[in-house]
């Protein structure tokens, strides 16, 4: 029997807000498999915030999604037939294999990786989540960026998201003093004290963000990891420590801005405190990516590190659920479950 594969495409270029109807659903025939090729089932599709930058028609680290090709994003997926020595039917992979639901491959590293066996005993979606992407950028950005030193004042924006909240619990776990992150809505900032053991919560959504930052570190904050960018990075500019660290690995708070905002108003605070600020690719850290997994794996194990994933489902709703990270309704790793193990 022909295996029909869905594949959702992106249909226009977004202008502001990202839509579902930026994406458009095909259907096509699955061919025979040639000789070195597997075929993969989508499981697990992952959803990032960086995922909004690669479909603006701009010169960026990768180059952009283009009109009609299937959107790209990292998966989970199970090999359901395989002509290939390397892999073998049943086996579970991860690699960047998009918003579809079968996949065709030689299994050889392309542009953005090739396919990664999941180990024995891991949840398959934990591999898209504290051991994926976000997790390792959490990570490399905690140890190799800015690394934590012990007894850090220290703060996170987007603390409740896949990436902050994996990096607040790294700087607790390396000896940070003081962990307090920064979150939109009571429910999050509820969570990250009593599940990821922060010191505190800032619930910008509801409070003065700037007056909580000096309430919390009136001595002020030694590391700010940022990906939200505008507003939040603005008032923490003015809550930084003299010598005070900066990490930068995204900007959500502008990525669906039809024209980007003017920049921080309190720069001028990286000469007053002499600040160090540094941004920083995952890509860029991809040969160090075992250590690091191991070390994730150890501490998820271990019980230190709490992963949170937020698991839709239904290939139908994958735009719905790709929209759910600007609206700010996740807690924790968006993902969405297309299909079961067999």
């Amino acid at each position: 029997m022909t295996r029909m594969n869905g594949q959702w495409r992106l249909a226009q270029r977004p202008v502001g807000m990202v839509k579902e109807s930026d994406f458009e659903l095909i259907e096509e025939p699955v061919r025979e498999l040639v000789d070195g090729e597997l075929l993969v089932r989508n499981l697990y599709l992952a959803f990032e915030p960086a995922m909004r930058g690669w479909l603006d028609d701009v010169k960026s680290y990768i180059p952009p999604v283009q009109i009609g090709e299937v959107m790209r994003a990292s998966t989970v997926g199970q090999i359901v037939e395989s002509k290939n020595a390397e892999f073998e039917a049943g086996q579970l992979v991860s690699g960047m294999l998009g918003w579809q639901q079968y996949v065709l491959t030689d299994g050889t590293p392309g542009p953005f990786g090739g396919l990664s066996k999941v180990p024995d005993g891991i949840p398959p979606q934990r591999m898209l989540s504290a051991l994926g992407g976000t997790g390792l950028t959490a990570y490399f950005g905690m140890t190799e960026i800015h690394p934590v030193v012990a007894g850090d004042n220290v703060l996170v924006s987007g603390a409740a998201g896949a990436t902050g909240s994996v990096a607040a619990q790294i700087a607790r776990i390396k000896g940070a003093g003081k962990v307090v992150g920064i979150a939109g809505g009571p429910e999050k900032c509820a969570w990250l004290v009593s599940d990821a053991k922060l010191d505190a919560a800032i619930d910008y959504k509801n409070e003065n963000v700037g007056r909580r930052i000096r309430e919390e570190f009136p001595k002020g904050v030694d590391l700010y990891f940022d990906n939200v960018g505008g507003e939040i990075l603005d008032s923490v500019f003015l809550g930084m420590a003299e010598r005070g660290r900066i990490t930068m690995c995204g900007g959500i708070s502008a990525y669906n801005e039809k024209e980007l905002p003017p920049g921080p108003r309190n720069l001028m605070q990286t000469v007053i405190k002499r600040l160090s600020i540094r941004g920083f690719i995952l890509f860029d850290h991809l040969a160090e990516a075992g250590q690091a997994i191991a070390n994730l794996s150890e501490w998820t194990e271990s019980g230190e590190l709490i992963v949170e994933e937020d698991i839709q489902e239904g290939f139908e709703n994958t735009p719905k659920t790709f929209l759910r990270l600007f609206e700010g309704k996740n807690l924790g790793k968006q993902l969405i479950k297309i299909a079961d193990v067999e």
